[in-house]
């Protein structure tokens, strides 16, 4: 009888960790998908950014980053707002809001017929895709935290990367086939998708018994708090450095290889290239994290991403560009550190916030977006014929990040000797 009850005890664990996992596979799919919308939001757009200036009447293509650079600058103050109502309301009614004026604002894009109001529906479709992603995280630290956190995070990265690997060819296909509107109407339908799924298949996070009451002063009061907190001040700062330094390849990445190389045709096929690399580096981590911690990951990550840039700027000092294979090689390099940086920087600023991490999500991710806005736009601006400003960008960015990285090695040593 004893024998036949462990068998019985035995098979319903199985059963259990194999229901636990197969939870744990889709919620990890599904976070990537609610994440996944914003990627499509910016890389679909890659292509077509000099076709929809032309049609609003621009012809800087300097203006044209804008149209990624403001993007950004709306999902950074979103979650001030979305955050908050999330620990309050519960994470899934914010989702639901965020597809609802996604919607809206996609429509301001596609009738708009000035620069300026390019620019406010790009704006609003930031702020308003910031509420899957934000909350998306939000669920991730409900359910996670620790070095396991960071290992959800790296496997939701890889699958969210997928996105970027084909949204560029995918962007070209429909704006060669259909017109640059039809590239809003494509985003809109596959936001659509994901929030039916999530609606019918992701439970609630976030109880009701650990919800708290909105309060403008309760945001003021946690953002004293997660200011009087060194360790996620820290990693905010350097999440913030290696956002900015990172986006002033996406916003300039069409000009680099179709105006400055006149590769137009490749542009997708060579960015979704460097975006495995990132898949790729993002994957490793997940499989490393738990073994070397994510400290030691992000400190050897930073040096990789502050000495690549460097031995690209001696070398190639002249500013001429090289051939497109030696920035791919460089390029590639720099974007497989990135993989190590994003979910591990991210968890490590999250990761003393676990009792607000609405708020939490919330104003990390906006006080990165307010230095990595300015960041982009002051680098940006300088990549017209040639690339050395990008790296120029990423060394000076990787340098005051690991001076940042020495600092919080230092005290986290005087604390735990």
């Amino acid at each position: 009888m004893l024998l036949a009850s462990s068998r019985i005890n035995l098979s319903l664990q199985l059963i259990s960790n194999m229901q636990e996992r197969s939870n744990n596979i889709e919620f990890i799919a599904l976070m990537a998908a609610l994440m996944s919308i914003v990627a499509l939001a910016l890389d679909a757009l890659l292509p077509a950014l000099d076709i929809i200036g032309l049609a609003i009447g621009n012809t800087d293509p300097t203006n044209n980053q804008l149209l990624i650079t403001l993007f950004f600058l709306g999902m950074g103050t979103g979650p001030l707002l979305f955050g908050p109502l999330s620990d309050s309301l519960g994470r899934k009614p914010i989702v639901y809001a965020g597809f609802v004026f996604f919607l809206i604002s996609s429509f301001i894009c596609v009738v708009a017929e000035s620069l300026e109001l390019m620019i406010i529906g790009r704006i609003l479709q930031g702020i308003s895709l910031s509420a899957p992603r934000t909350i998306s995280i939000a669920m991730i630290r409900d359910r996670f935290s620790g070095d396991y956190m960071a290992r959800i995070m790296s496997f939701v990265t890889v699958v969210f990367i997928l996105v970027p690997i084909i949204a560029p060819a995918f962007g070209k296909l429909v704006l060669d086939t259909l017109g640059w509107e039809a590239i809003f109407y494509v985003q809109v339908i596959f936001s659509l998708i994901v929030g039916f799924w999530f609606w019918k298949r992701q439970p609630e996070t976030l109880p009701e018994p650990r919800r708290s009451s909105f309060k403008w002063k309760k945001i003021w009061s946690g953002f004293l708090e997660i200011v009087g907190y060194r360790r996620t001040m820290i990693f905010t700062f350097i999440w913030g450095l290696v956002t900015g330094s990172f986006l002033v390849y996406l916003s300039t990445s069409q000009q680099i290889f179709e105006v400055q190389y006149r590769l137009p045709d490749l542009f997708p096929y060579l960015f979704a290239g460097l975006a495995l690399t990132v898949g790729a580096s993002t994957l490793l981590n997940g499989n490393l994290v738990l073994r070397f911690g994510m400290r030691r990951l992000i400190g050897w990550a930073l040096l990789v991403y502050t000495l690549n840039p460097l031995v690209y700027s001696l070398v190639f000092s002249g500013g001429s560009n090289p051939h497109i294979a030696w920035l791919m090689l460089f390029l590639g390099i720099q974007f497989f550190s990135v993989g190590f940086l994003f979910g591990n920087l991210r968890s490590m600023a999250m990761e003393p916030l676990g009792h607000i991490a609405g708020i939490g999500a919330a104003i990390t991710g906006f006080l990165a977006t307010v230095m990595s806005v300015p960041i982009s736009a002051w680098i940006g601006k300088y990549v017209i014929n040639s690339a050395l400003p990008l790296f120029l960008g990423f060394l000076i960015c990787g340098m005051l990040a690991v001076v940042a990285m020495g600092y919080s090695n230092y005290r986290y040593r005087q604390e735990n000797d």
